[in-house]
């Protein structure tokens, strides 16, 4: 598979800028028949910084994607697990509003009742869980992204790539959340139920026993209600904000950036994404922390007694939480491309063709 894949990806338009700089330096300076040379172009300069800079491996390549997927675990496995007591607070601000008031008050209660230990309740099943999930959601973005943009072609690729950034990602994540699910549910029991579970271990067969596989797999749909909506803002918007970070606020182009420099991008980037995603996730999140809890009850009969306000329990922790999460996990994950020199191609470019065809170019 990954051989079929790398093959369209040498051609793909999500390569196609740092192939485009190549092409364009090969053009040479400026002229006029009137009059002398101009200066040389711009696009040349980056043509040789592109050329000068070894990768790896190529863009699209099976190591490509595995190092991608990598990359995802790095960057969920361990922001995730990080933030484990802010997540545990906010699970049971939404299955017991009454009891955890706020995010200082819940901090508080759980300190008193569980001690510092206490905060850390769920860390095993966090980390697998949302490993796995890093996996399929970063490497078969990659995967779906090249795939989508072929078999739109190069000039619509360009011009549906915020739908090609939703498509790819929403495809990503269908898979990464049945990889979830199971670690979710017993994460959700052991942090929201007194005296059910301290461990993985204990949570696990315990959960089993009562209800089988049933028991890991009842939250995959609300669990895709809450993350595909997600992940979709994620890498959509942050596509897009580094598109315009880098052609409206940042005061040179991108190739004239250090990598520190772009780094930075990238964390400003993931967290405006961040805000914005936690906000469109935040009522399946609801349902999917009150359906773990519970038993015999689905989806729709925990939404009607939750109601418009229930739902949007504990949004500011989430905010807090999310934002922080998104905008560390592209710095990750952008960490570990830089680090394994894999390419990172530049926001996408208008590709000659259209440029042509729209008159702005001869």
């Amino acid at each position: 598979m990954f051989s079929s894949v790398a093959h369209l990806a040498r051609a793909n338009p999500f390569n196609a800028p740092h192939l485009q700089l190549v092409q364009d330096g090969l053009a040479g300076p400026r002229s006029s028949p009137d009059g002398p040379p101009g200066p040389p172009r711009r696009t040349r300069n980056l043509a040789a910084a592109a050329v000068e800079e070894q990768y790896s491996c190529d863009y699209g390549s099976g190591r490509f994607f595995i190092l991608c997927g990598l990359g995802g675990i790095i960057s969920c496995g361990t922001t995730h697990t990080a933030l484990v007591p802010l997540d545990l607070v906010k699970c049971r601000m939404q299955v017991d509003p009454n009891k955890y008031k706020g995010i200082f008050n819940g901090f508080s209660i759980t300190l008193k009742e569980d001690g510092v230990r206490g905060l850390a309740k769920g860390w095993a099943p966090t980390f697998i869980g949302y490993s796995l999930q890093g996996l399929c959601k970063f490497g078969f973005y990659e995967v779906f992204k090249v795939l989508y943009s072929n078999m739109l072609g190069e000039e619509n690729a360009y011009l549906w790539r915020t739908s090609l950034y939703l498509a790819a990602s929403a495809s990503a994540e269908f898979f990464a959340d049945i990889a979830l699910a199971p670690m979710e549910a017993a994460k959700v029991r052991i942090q929201t139920q007194p005296g059910y579970a301290n461990t993985l271990r204990d949570a696990a067969p315990k959960m089993y026993q009562e209800e089988g596989l049933k028991a890991f797999y009842k939250g995959v749909a609300p669990l895709w209600m809450r993350q595909i909506p997600y992940t979709m803002m994620k890498f959509a918007c942050f596509e897009r904000t580094v598109e315009a970070l880098y052609k409206f606020v940042v005061p040179k182009p991108r190739s004239e950036c250090s990598k520190p420099e772009q780094l930075v991008v990238t964390f400003v980037a993931g967290y405006i994404a961040g805000v914005f995603c936690a906000i469109v996730s935040h009522p399946a999140d609801s349902v999917v922390s009150v359906l773990n809890k519970e038993k015999g009850s689905s989806a729709s009969q925990v939404l009607r007694r939750l109601g418009f306000r229930g739902v949007w329990k504990g949004l500011f922790a989430r905010i807090i939480m999310i934002g922080t999460l998104t905008a560390l996990q592209w710095f990750i994950y952008d960490s570990v491309k830089v680090y394994f020199r894999l390419p990172r191609p530049p926001p996408p470019e208008m590709p000659e063709s259209l440029k042509k065809k729209l008159g702005y170019t001869q």
